[in-house]
């Protein structure tokens, strides 16, 4: 599916954006009415007069709707900052009555505390001041079918951009899906579940995490399990810590600074918020890994879960009971994973 720039091919570029909402060819910049009409009262149709869109609150804006066969190269948007978790961002295959991508924008972005964060990696982009850019290859055959419903109580104002290629797929190509879970807090002695109920074949390429800390002390002593094709009580895959699980080691901690935020191609900690002295009395983080060299590959189905774990007296485990919000990617054969459940407002809040 990827070639290199030199290879030329029979595919042809398409945007969509609120200045050309169809992607029609020539179609782009003709709006007459939109956000920008009052700035660009002295000048006219063809100079930024729908660079955005206003999505009430409740409302649910259609971003594009693709013709097919075709592939989404690139996803850009950005909006304020409040409006991160508020914002669903949801994402049908050919046709299909349930989504493949379900998740707040911001976490789909690896931005989930609200708060700007740079991300520098090969999938995901995230620059100043909330730019947020995906570069997952989005195949589909007679259509896609992007949207964003705005769960908060005041309208969002969105800027988007989808670029994507009118290009055959090939028949083993898979359909990318996303999903957002959230414990909070985690209950007593339970095990974060990151993905569950996968059917295959496909492989797992991503996870993200907005961990929050509800103790003191250190948290990141659980264990991420893979349960492949069967697996019951015990995963075919188990890490050894979660700071190793995002290339990280020893908590994290540089003598003298700390926790130390860092953002690589493949796997991350770029968002570390700390303690302010008054209300913020708690640590939060935003870590990322993709297992794009290294996926990992399921023929029948696939669950995906991380322990909460710190330090105790004696030198035992202690079970935390965490606020923890996790994104997963994967790619499989099938358009969707089944019904999704509805977002809950409550979950949805930054706390």
């Amino acid at each position: 599916m990827t070639l290199g720039p030199s290879m030329l091919t029979a595919g042809r570029s398409r945007s969509v954006s609120p200045e050309n909402p169809t992607g029609g060819k020539g179609a782009g910049g003709g709006a007459t009415t939109g956000t920008g009409a009052a700035a660009a009262r002295d000048l006219g149709p063809g100079w930024k007069i729908s660079p955005s869109v206003e999505v009430p609150a409740g409302a649910t804006h259609v971003l594009g709707d693709l013709p097919g066969p075709g592939v989404i190269r690139h996803l850009w948007c950005t909006t304020h900052p409040r409006h991160w978790r508020s914002l669903i961002l949801r994402i049908h295959w050919d046709g299909a009555s349930e989504p493949a991508v379900a998740v707040p924008l911001g976490d789909f972005f690896c931005s989930g505390w609200g708060e700007f964060a740079q991300v520098s990696s090969v999938p995901v982009a995230v620059n100043p001041h909330g730019g947020f850019n995906a570069y997952w290859e989005m195949p589909y055959r007679t259509g896609a079918r992007l949207t964003v419903e705005n769960l908060g109580t005041e309208p969002a104002l969105l800027f988007y951009q989808i670029d994507y290629e009118l290009t055959d797929v090939p028949s083993d190509a898979a359909y990318l899906h996303a999903q957002w879970r959230r414990s909070n807090p985690l209950p007593d002695r339970t095990v974060h579940t990151i993905v569950d109920g996968v059917t295959g074949p496909g492989h797992y390429v991503g996870t993200y995490l907005a961990w929050g800390v509800n103790t003191s002390g250190w948290w990141g002593e659980g264990e991420v399990k893979f349960y492949l094709d069967g697996d019951e009580e015990l995963p075919t895959i188990c890490g050894t810590g979660t700071e190793d699980y995002f290339g990280g080691a020893w908590n994290f901690d540089v003598p003298g600074q700390g926790y130390t935020a860092y953002s690589t191609p493949y796997l991350g900690m770029p968002q570390v918020l700390r303690p302010d002295g008054l209300y913020r009395s708690q640590q939060r983080f935003g870590m990322y890994r993709w297992h794009l060299p290294d996926p990992i590959r399921f023929a029948s189905d696939l669950r995906v879960t991380v322990q909460a774990l710190g330090w105790r007296s004696g030198g035992r485990y202690l079970p935390l009971r965490d606020d923890i919000a996790s994104t997963a990617w994967w790619y499989a054969a099938g358009r969707d994973h089944g019904p999704v459940p509805p977002f809950d407002p409550d979950d949805l809040e930054v706390s």
